[in-house]
């Protein structure tokens, strides 16, 4: 069966899509994986022309996401999909929430890590982590928000995915791993990796 990571926060422009589709890419050098697209807009499903190796799924039944035939299932949540996440929680094995470094979004965050901790009573083996993303060169608050987020309860990944040229482009270009950013490249790697180890 699947292993199942979503990637969920509740506030809009956190760069939750351009994650899914590097770790999708990411993992797909050693396994079958299925990049899927809950969002009625479409924007992952778009990729297909760019990346027609990386099998995109568009689906928002659940079941029939649980007993797809891949080693690795990574889905992309909109924003405005709250009342499904409980749900949508319910069949994962892991939660990424990533984050940038700003106060108002890192106190958006608590309603999701509150639907992550009740669905952690029913799913026991549920894992979850949370990553700084597109995150500003030499930012004197990243510490201050470390501190803020280890303060709510929640795993704090060591990766710090940065805002780069890069990530931006990925989606025209098939993902960082195949442009010339060894930075964006080892950060993807180290995210990876953070998670494997977790589950």
């Amino acid at each position: 069966m699947a292993k199942i990571i979503t990637i969920a926060h509740q506030k809009g422009g956190v760069g939750k899509s351009t994650l899914a589709y590097n770790l999708a890419t990411c993992f797909q050098e050693q396994l079958r994986v299925a990049l899927v697209d809950i969002d009625l807009q479409g924007s992952i499903s778009d990729l297909r022309t760019t990346n027609p190796s990386l099998d995109i799924i568009s689906d928002e039944d659940f079941d029939k996401i649980k007993s797809l035939n891949y080693d690795l299932i990574i889905i992309d949540t909109p924003p405005y999909l709250s009342n499904r996440l409980p749900d949508l929680f319910h069949i994962s094995d892991y939660i990424l929430i990533p984050t940038k470094a700003g106060f108002f979004d890192v106190m958006a965050i608590r309603s999701t890590l509150h639907l992550v901790k009740e669905a952690m009573k029913k799913n026991t083996d549920l894992k979850s982590g949370i990553v700084l993303n597109m995150i500003k060169h030499r930012s004197g608050i990243t510490e201050e928000v470390k501190s803020l987020l280890n303060s709510f309860d929640a795993v704090l990944l060591n990766t710090l995915i940065h805002d780069r040229v890069s990530f931006a482009r990925s989606p025209i270009t098939g993902g960082v791993l195949l442009g010339e950013d060894e930075k964006a490249k080892e950060e993807i790697y180290s995210l990876a990796e953070e998670i494997v180890n977790t589950l």
